[in-house]
């Protein structure tokens, strides 16, 4: 089973990142034969800065390594090294219905979000599809929000089949109901957006910063509490032990116990989770050019089976 996730670069990772696609992009390698990019020509409808965009995939590179991906087990590559997806992108164009593009609360969304409208953001489905079908993936997992994107791509890989033969595996979306809502330091939904999130590897001194901003109720240290309605909880279950979540719950309902004690707790489990990748990645910074290497090699590979797919797709369509 073929399995393919991708992030975009678009920005530092939060712990909103961590939680609600890493960790699961991570626990693919397990699971099959995973494919895992860095979507750096998506990231060019929000990125206009080249150097920016660069340092970004590098960021995610060092990120996903130093938190355990294993380049044995997962093809890890930069979707900008793999240029028979742009081809395959445009192949599979002519088959899509501007209808199909415009049912796309995607599209709608960023526009909302004041992002400017343009070919490359109004096509960007045709694109993510080609992703998908280039590596032939069986599997795509995403939240319940972005299944519309593989149903996009299951519409357009049958209408080519329909014109031109079997060429390419209808892919099926693996929903992650279980992936955790992490909230921001407002109680919303963490976003970089919202300027709400914690960096997944930011300095020691910002992530306390970040930590001590949460926000909290008015509650007197002496009243008891609850925890089911607190930010700082939820986010110190994501990273505590089920008996170290139960304990603090007992505490919040208990009285005589504040949310500095919390946010000083949460501080502690975040360093104890992320200590260690945190020593992977500033080792990993001095040897880039494994890190190169790695996603060079995972290029290839990438490469290669897109390479495949694209020329079934061309003899096809009478491009010899």
């Amino acid at each position: 089973m073929r399995i393919l996730s991708g992030i975009q670069p678009s920005g530092k990772l939060h712990i909103g990142n961590y939680f609600g696609m890493m960790k699961p992009a991570l626990e693919l390698q397990h699971k099959g034969d995973a494919y895992l990019f860095i979507a750096n020509y998506h990231a060019l409808t929000t990125v206009t800065d080249g150097d920016s965009l660069q340092k970004a995939t590098l960021d995610v590179a060092l990120d996903f390594l130093a938190c355990g991906l294993d380049p044995a087990k997962t093809v890890f590559f930069r979707q900008s090294d793999v240029p028979e997806v742009t081809e395959l992108t445009w192949l599979l164009a002519t088959v899509t219905p501007m209808g199909l593009l415009e049912r796309c609360h995607s599209y709608k969304d960023k526009l909302a979000k004041g992002i400017p409208a343009s070919h490359a953001l109004f096509s960007y489905p045709v694109l993510m599809a080609s992703d998908i079908l280039a590596v032939q993936s069986d599997v795509v997992p995403v939240g319940r929000d972005q299944k519309q994107h593989v149903e996009v791509t299951r519409d357009i890989a049958i209408k080519f089949n329909q014109r031109f033969g079997e060429i390419f595996k209808i892919p099926e979306p693996s929903i992650r109901d279980n992936v955790a809502v992490v909230p921001g330091i407002d109680g919303q939904k963490m976003s970089k957006s919202y300027d709400n999130h914690i960096e997944l590897f930011g300095s020691a001194k910002a992530t306390k910063k970040r930590v001590m901003q949460i926000v909290t109720d008015s509650t007197p240290l002496e009243d008891p509490k609850n925890p089911d309605t607190c930010n700082v909880y939820a986010l110190y279950r994501l990273f505590a032990t089920e008996e170290e979540t139960s304990q603090m719950a007992e505490q919040y309902r208990a009285g005589g116990f504040g949310y500095g004690h919390a946010k000083k707790a949460l501080l502690e489990v975040m360093e104890r989770e992320m200590g260690p990748h945190r020593e992977k990645r500033e080792a990993l910074e001095k040897d880039l050019d494994y890190v190169n290497d790695v996603l060079r090699e995972g290029g290839q590979k990438a490469r290669a089976a897109a390479r495949e797919t694209l020329d079934k797709a061309r003899a096809a369509m009478g491009l010899r």
